[in-house]
């Protein structure tokens, strides 16, 4: 028998997985939460768009996760830590670090240990909103093939727009920063004992999707346009990349220090560090025809098309870019920038509740016929990310009286996360993707047969569910699996290592076509509040709202 570790990097904590080759069998999985800030995120009182994370956190977290990983596999019979012949790593993304020369974060050092600017960029950070609009714009004018594999807009969610927003609002923490590495990059990289960051092999799947990269116009951005953002960033190009890899390349093997602190054989195989939802992918039997829904505090979609065949460009998307997930296939990703958060944010924020207040709003709502409240949100709590790519909307709520109550609301807005999905979808298949399953991995999707209902209503998709709990680890691990050589190729691995959970939720009729009327209303609403029309007029979206409300509770 071999084993492979995949270690997930989610927004709160960090997971090792530990599975078995032949089939994927889990032996050990130890889950550790983020040390710092507020459940692992660094905010800033006085700026609700700033999110930051101590990239000490995921040093400590990668040691504690795998050795908890480890003492729990070591009391299954035939394991032992000696078999193990690879590690994978997914994260968030784009969660860009700078690191100094020796390729230690900038935290490292006492200097910078306070300083959030020196810090771990997280993903749903939106500080620099108005770069990314000018990035855009200049992208637009001279050079539009930059953009058009990623829906024609910049996000602030991504490399080069935080980066040049540091150097706007802290250039003494920019100046300090040697390099900037994307988490999924920078971990395989301290497990590989790399010292230098121009020698980090980094993934495509991080540079295509975030940092603009492709071979096609030579790798990242040319100095020329950088320039034209800031001098400073042209300079730093030399000290990025000219390479990316896909996940057929190893990221490097484990070095003999971290082999020793995590009780691992030195010299085995890294894979190529991807994101959570890439790998999620992965772990989920993705093939062409799968959308993966991997939900969670967002929610990421990813499909994948053979690189033999043309893919359009698909405005409002966040990237079409050859082997971000497997190789020999174009990655294909769009998501929400809030799913799990706005459930939380109304339950634990606004309510005042806890788990328990979600498992009770969760009973409530699930009593609820569609359009009975007379409730109708948008689901733009922390902007939109597909298909507007617009961080500066914020969410609605429509239809409330003095008769609302608490769990209506929540069903609102799991529905406008529903409504959300479907818009992916709908843009997905108007520009020839094929979509003929969906697959769902993450704890809501695994928790809540309520919300994959109430999505299989309003997107007339059947869900499934991943067979394992942690897909995301898991499809790290498959990836350290076929670089170890255990499995010839991810077909392979996949079909020996992956499995789906013996449900699914298929459409309801009479709540699909009620849902066809609401959606129909919450279009009206996300075009006309997202600048798509935004002379059209609402007057009667309250009333049409009532009379479905009456209809469903008669």
């Amino acid at each position: 028998m071999s084993f492979t570790i995949g270690l997930d990097y989610g927004t709160n904590s960090a997971r090792a997985l530990i599975v078995r080759t032949a089939d994927g069998r889990e032996f050990g999985s130890c889950v550790v939460d983020y040390p710092s800030g507020h459940q692992g995120v660094l905010l800033d009182p006085k700026d609700h768009n700033v999110a930051r994370q101590n990239p000490l956190d995921y040093l400590h977290c990668l040691e504690a996760a795998t050795r908890g990983a480890l003492a729990q596999a070591a009391s299954k019979r035939g394991f032992s830590a000696a078999k193990v012949v690879g590690i994978g790593v997914d994260t968030t993304g784009s969660s860009p670090i700078p690191v100094d020369a020796k390729n230690r974060a900038l935290t490292a050092q006492k200097k910078w240990a306070k300083n959030l600017n020196a810090h771990c960029w997280l993903w749903k950070d939106h500080t620099s909103w108005r770069e990314a609009a000018k990035i855009t714009e200049l992208a637009a004018k001279h050079h539009p093939e930059y953009i058009a594999k990623c829906g024609n807009t910049y996000s602030s969610e991504w490399f080069w727009a935080k980066i040049w927003h540091c150097l706007k609002v802290d250039p003494a923490a920019f100046a300090a920063a040697h390099s900037w590495v994307e988490l999924c990059d920078w971990l395989p990289a301290v497990l590989g004992g790399v010292t230098d960051p121009t020698a980090i092999k980094r993934g495509i799947c991080a540079a295509g999707h975030k940092a603009l990269f492709c071979d096609e116009w030579g790798g990242l951005p040319d100095k020329a346009f950088l320039r034209k953002l800031s001098p400073k960033l042209a300079s730093l190009r030399d000290r990025l990349y000219s390479e990316a890899h896909d996940a057929s390349v190893a990221a490097g093997h484990l070095c003999p220090a971290w082999a020793a602190k995590l009780g691992l054989p030195a010299g085995i195989p890294i894979a190529m560090g991807e994101f959570d939802v890439h790998y999620g992918a992965i772990g989920s039997g993705v093939a062409e025809g799968t959308l993966v829904k991997v939900i969670g505090t967002s929610t990421c979609d990813v499909g994948v098309v053979s690189a033999d065949k043309p893919v359009a460009d698909i405005p409002g998307i966040c990237g079409i870019v050859k082997g971000a997930i497997l190789p020999g296939y174009y990655g294909l990703e769009a998501g929400q920038s809030a799913v799990g958060d706005i459930f939380k944010w109304w339950v634990e924020v606004v309510c005042g509740g806890d788990d328990k207040t979600h498992a009770q709003f969760t009973k409530e709502a699930a009593a609820l016929s569609p359009a009975e409240s007379g409730l109708l949100a948008l689901d733009w709590n922390n902007g939109n990310r597909t298909i507007l790519v617009d961080q500066r909307l914020t969410g609605l709520t429509l239809g409330t009286t003095l008769h609302t109550k608490p769990a209506e609301i929540y069903r609102a807005l799991i529905e406008a996360t529903a409504f959300g999905a479907r818009a992916i979808i709908e843009r997905f298949r108007a520009y020839g993707v094929p979509i003929k399953r969906v697959v769902c991995a993450g704890g809501i999707a695994e928790k809540n047969p309520m919300l994959m209902q109430i999505y299989a209503d309003v997107t007339g998709c059947t869900m499934l569910v991943a067979g394992s709990s942690q897909a995301c680890a898991l499809g790290s691990a498959v990836s350290a699996a076929v670089l170890a050589g255990a499995h010839p190729d991810f077909k392979t691995a996949q079909a020996k290592m992956t499995a789906l959970k013996p449900v699914a939720y298929k459409p309801q009729p009479a709540a699909r076509r009620t849902y066809q009327k609401l959606y129909a209303l919450y279009r009206q609403l996300h075009d006309s509040f997202g600048g798509v029309t935004p002379d059209a007029d609402l007057s009667g979206v309250m009333k049409q709202l009532l009379t479905l409300k009456e209809k469903a509770r008669a």
